[in-house]
């Protein structure tokens, strides 16, 4: 098993600590990972983006031109990452922005409205973790205990106290994802 994924949008909207917690729950479950990100200049804001290897063989090099799996955050990542996932391979989007929507018929299209959940819940710190539950519903390529280890080991201990609301983020991301048809 090898899952490459890309995860792109805005800084601020915790990509990168999307990637990490994945790279680590990785880790804790034994698999070979690779976690690079790339970052414009701005704190937030600008373009952010990270791939993530995980894999039970060796990985060869974390530079990579396709995908299994994109999750996009915004138009800007949209319109440069759509074409990038492999035929049969699965794009995830959050909606908020995104003016037009992936029309690709080859691979498989995933919608998860977690902006606008996030507002619901009164906790826009957790979209992140949103989009992460959507992604692992429909690839569980870690198990939650370790999602859970990925969380402590990614988070610095003064939010540990956060842990929880995340781990119910994820579970309501689980919950709200949803496979669309391309136009």
């Amino acid at each position: 098993m090898t899952e490459e994924i890309i995860i792109a949008g805005f800084g601020g909207q915790g990509v990168l600590s999307m990637g990490k917690i994945l790279a680590y729950s990785g880790i804790m479950q034994d698999l070979e990972v690779s976690w690079m990100p790339s970052y414009g200049p701005e704190m937030r804001g600008g373009t952010a983006n990270v791939t993530v290897i995980l894999s039970n063989e060796r990985i060869s090099s974390p530079i990579l031109s396709q995908f299994d799996t994109a999750i996009i955050l915004n138009q800007q990542s949209m319109d440069k990452f759509e074409e990038t996932v492999k035929p049969g391979g699965i794009l995830i989007y959050d909606s908020n922005g995104i003016t037009h929507h992936p029309t690709r018929k080859d691979i498989q299209i995933f919608r998860i409205d977690a902006n606008d959940e996030a507002g619901k819940l009164g906790l826009k710190k957790v979209f992140n973790m949103i989009v992460l539950g959507g992604f692992l519903k429909i690839k569980p390529i870690v198990n939650l205990d370790n999602i859970h280890k990925g969380l402590e080991k990614s988070l610095p201990a003064r939010y540990h106290h956060l842990i929880a609301e995340n781990e119910k983020a994820i579970t309501r991301g689980m919950e709200i994802i949803y496979q669309v048809d391309p136009a």
